[in-house]
């Protein structure tokens, strides 16, 4: 007798899925995507080799009709699929229920070729309910949708397979533009642009404390003389002054000191106060995009971290379907979110009828549900089992979905005037503003985020004590302010994600992976929740803009969005679409080729800023500084210096620029003289930052001593005795217990203390904040070589598995952002779906780790890397079922450049591993 082969994505979704199904159902996963366009040139099939078209996946002569292969590493489980296929009656494609889910089923119907009934299954969450109501309710594949994707993913092709070999000859070799991967860089480096451009304005104003009846408020300056005190909203971001036409009073320090004694004194009366009742609706469930910013807001997640954590509680059945732009709620959904809500704060907290959203985000589509707990009845997130991240994450669903089905926040917002006489400077007006919550309502439940993590939650009540017009408080302080307009901030992931949805560019589900694209390939980095571009970035964006307006401008990218999203409805035709897109005297290949002549790649390099001495040029290792200066013979010479990689483009003024010039070109300012051996010790400033060099390079002393600072030391406030200290490292710190000298030094990833057990064997343990590496004696470093041993990121290693026969270094597991790794040395390799903890072997493990490092070297070898954060086209990659999928990148492989010369070897390597942005 056969059986019934359901196919789904990924391991977890098949094994959790499987509880559901009949005894003679059968679940294999596909691991993602089984097909894609070429990535390098050795995936291209034989038969295509010498095709031009085949670098480009596309054949744009014959109707834009792609290339699909076989990536390698999902040969094998093509084969399991074909084989499992074997004997069955029927097949069921259950990949999830969106464009990219469509087309996995798609190719796999093309690949697999079955002679059984094949019917496309199709739900959003996994729970018993919901598989059941799915065998009853299959359908035809959708080609609609099929076609939508096809269409995006050539597009996303077509765009940075011709953007990006341009970008390698005018820029940097390593470079990739993509649809909208180049527009969100754009955003960044506006923002950063207006950051630069910004000038700060100096203001002043009062703070009182005052008390009536026993409770103290506070109340701030609004009016002098029946003119409004002067805020950070009446400044001018460009000059740093008033608009033009304010109407307010700029208070100075002196008016500001002045003014505080003289209200200090006097007596203060209440002039008039005003209640005003106002009623707080919840908010929709969550998106795809509100998910990601609450989670950035909140959690402090990256929108991949969200999307992989998300992920892995849908395809667990705790949550629906998590790539959807929807705010609907099916009616089991309302009945489980109203009972949650009786049963846990009360009848009276329920909003008197059920409530339903309706999406406004353009371009909606994928209407299923929002993201909200699986089931008939939501499980209480103390219920779940669930820990960390998981629980974190679930917690925050539940929470928005119940609170959506809440009684409305009713408040009631205070103010009360107040005023006092400033003597010369008139009647000083101030406000005292407060606010009550009179019912709670959903905010017993959620409070939504800010992207201000300094503003107030709307749950926060600021109580005023109760005042009438004509009362006088006491007024027990005042204090004068003095303020500093801030630049406008730079994006975090939550604000660039919102302005990405506002705009209407690229689809909620593609952003993780879109500013993971934008880290990963340098032209931001991520720091304290902020996204800062690079020079790199300037460069890029410059060069766009002037060539290229179009792909970079959001307006048009959004139009294109809604082109795309009328093919999936059938509306628009996608053949003639990509034929007025790519080809003709106005298509992208003829605008590329007529443009590439008049791009000077000297000035697609160079990044002028203003107010500089000097330009900032981009260089193979990274932005440098270049000037012209008069030597001493009355020549003129090109003066070159490399720019520190922590330096923004935001933050490089004329100042630190002539620093860095004037080191490098008058050599640079000694320190003092280690007394040992009567060398200068040196500071100075190199690609990853300040550091101290003791001697000059010379012929005798080709490799003087160097040292790095350590995190957060001022380079400024460096004195000569901790430079000696510094570059005297490793220090000896004495002998353990268990034989073996202990040290403490500073390395590439910080201070340390190391155990030399001997034979090469050393133990290393990181410093904490608190520790100074000078200081750290032998009983500190014992007791944090006492410690578990961490992993990347300041992991804790999960378990020892041992140390394999001949080899010096054990190897241990751990759990990262992308699931179990094992990890020896230098060496990692993630472990294979379905092997968890406690079944893994140390005899696996080396297996495991011998293949990636096999891997590892094979790559160098033919540099073919595959770029990505997690295994391509595993539904481990967290924001996409597949990173060929979704964000695959890739060279136009056989685009070779000669490798007789040390040049040619470089640009043909580099052709080989660099892979444009699709996304």
């Amino acid at each position: 007798m056969g059986h019934t082969l359901v196919i789904v994505e990924s391991p977890t979704k098949a094994r959790t899925i499987r509880a559901f199904l009949p005894k003679d159902f059968r679940v294999e996963a596909s691991m993602g995507h089984v097909r894609d366009l070429p990535n390098n040139a050795a995936e291209i099939p034989a038969a295509h080799k010498g095709e031009k078209w085949a670098n480009l996946g596309v054949n744009t002569a014959n109707a834009f009709e792609p290339l699909y292969v076989v990536p390698k590493d999902k040969k094998k489980v093509v084969k399991e699929l074909k084989d499992a296929l074997k004997g069955a009656d029927q097949l069921l494609l259950a990949t999830d229920e969106d464009r990219e889910g469509e087309s996995i089923s798609w190719h796999l119907l093309q690949l697999l070729n079955p002679k059984v009934p094949v019917k496309r299954m199709v739900f959003h969450e996994i729970t018993k309910e919901a598989i059941g109501r799915a065998l009853e309710q299959t359908r035809e594949l959708d080609m609609e949708l099929v076609h939508a994707q096809e269409t995006r993913r050539i597009l996303d092709r077509l765009v940075g397979y011709t953007l990006s070999p341009l970008l390698w000859k005018k820029v940097a070799w390593g470079l990739s533009a993509g649809r909208v991967q180049s527009v969100a860089v754009r955003l960044l480096v506006q923002r950063e642009r207006a950051r630069r451009a910004f000038r700060s304005g100096s203001y002043w104003d009062l703070r009182a404390r005052l008390e009536q009846g026993g409770s103290g408020f506070e109340a701030k300056l609004s009016q002098l003389g029946g003119v409004k005190i002067a805020g950070g909203s009446d400044f001018d971001e460009n000059t740093g002054g008033l608009k033009a036409g304010s109407k307010v009073r700029l208070l100075s320090e002196a008016e500001a000191r002045q003014l505080r004694e003289t209200v200090l004194a006097a007596p203060w009366t209440v002039a008039a106060v005003e209640e005003k009742p106002t009623v707080r609706r919840p908010v929709a469930p969550f998106t795809t995009s509100t998910l990601q910013q609450e989670a950035n807001r909140k959690l402090r997640l990256s929108a991949r971290e969200t999307m992989r954590t998300a992920q892995g509680l849908y395809e667990r059945g705790f949550i629906t379907y998590m790539r959807t732009d929807s705010v609907h709620l099916s009616e089991q959904a309302i009945s489980a979110a109203r009972s949650c809500v009786g049963a846990k704060y009360g009848q009276d907290y329920l909003s008197p009828s059920p409530r339903q959203f309706s999406t406004k985000a353009r371009n909606a589509q994928e209407a299923h549900e929002a993201i909200r707990p699986a089931g008939e009845s939501f499980r209480d997130p103390s219920a779940t089992g669930l820990d960390g991240r998981d629980l974190a994450l679930y917690e925050l669903i539940w929470k928005r979905t119940v609170a959506s089905q809440m009684a409305d926040a009713k408040l009631t917002m205070l103010s009360v005037d107040l005023e006092v006489d400033g003597g010369d400077l008139g009647l000083a007006s101030f406000r005292a503003s407060g606010k009550r919550i009179d019912f709670p309502g959903f905010f017993r439940a959620y409070v939504e985020g800010s992207d201000d993590p300094d503003a107030a939650l709307e749950g926060q009540e600021v109580l005023l004590p109760a005042l009438k017009a004509g009362d006088k408080p006491a007024c027990r302080e005042v204090e004068a302010l003095g303020h500093q307009t801030q630049p406008p901030a730079r994006y975090s992931e939550a604000a660039l994600v919102k302005m990405l949805e506002k705009e209407g560019i690229g689809r909620p589900s593609t952003y993780a992976s879109i500013i993971g694209t934008i880290v990963d390939r340098g032209y931001a980095t991520l720091a304290n929740n902020a996204l800062t571009p690079s020079f790199t970035a300037f460069a890029v964006t410059a060069l766009l803009e002037e060539h290229f307006p179009d792909l970079v401008d959001t307006g048009f990218t959004a139009r294109m969005e809604n082109t795309l999203d009328e093919i999936s409805h059938g509306q628009v035709q996608w053949l003639p679409y990509l034929e007025s897109f790519y080809k003709g005297e106005k298509g992208l290949e003829t605008q590329v080729a007529q443009r590439e002549g008049d791009i000077d790649p000297g000035v697609s390099r160079t990044v002028e800023l203003e107010g500089l001495p000097c330009v900032v040029r981009i260089g193979r290792f990274g932005a440098y500084l270049e000037a012209k200066r008069v030597a001493d013979d009355g020549t003129e010479e090109l003066l070159k210096a490399t720019l520190p990689q922590e330096i923004t483009p935001a933050d490089l003024d004329a100042e630190k620029a002539e620093l860095i010039l004037r080191q490098k070109a008058e050599g640079p300012e000694a320190l003092g003289e280690d007394p040992e051996t009567g060398e200068l010790i040196y500071l100075l400033f190199g690609q990853y930052g300040p550091y101290l060099q003791r001697g000059q390079v010379s012929d005798e002393n080709p490799k003087p001593k160097r040292a790095s600072l350590p995190k957060g030391v001022k380079p400024e406030e460096l004195k000569l005795e901790d430079a000696l200290g510094l570059l005297r490292l490793p220090r000896q710190l004495g002998e353990h217990p268990d034989g073996g000298r202990i040290e403490a030094g500073l390395g590439r990833f910080g201070p340390y203390v190391v155990h030399h057990k001997g034979k090469g064997e050393k133990d290393y343990r990181s410093l904490k904040a608190e520790d100074d590496v000078l200081m750290v004696g032998l009983s500190r470093a014992l007791e944090l070589l006492a410690m578990p041993k961490r992993g990347r990121g300041g992991r804790t290693a999960l378990k020892d598995l041992g140390t394999p026969e001949g080899a010096e270094e054990a190897i241990q597991l751990f759990d990262g952002p992308y699931g179990l790794y094992v990890k020896q040395g230098k060496v990692n390799a993630s472990l294979p779906e379905g092997t968890t903890a406690d079944t893994i072997t140390l005899e696996q493990a080396v297996e495991l780790l011998a293949a990636k490092a096999a891997s590892g070297s094979r790559k160098g070898r033919r540099s073919s890397t595959k770029t990505g954060t997690a295994k391509t086209g595993t539904a481990k990659s967290g924001t996409a079922k597949s990173s060929s999928a979704r964000t695959s990148a890739g060279t136009p492989a056989a685009r070779k450049a000669p490798s007789t010369t040390k040049t040619g070897r470089l640009r043909a390597s580099a052709v080989r591993v660099i892979k444009a942005a699709d996304s």
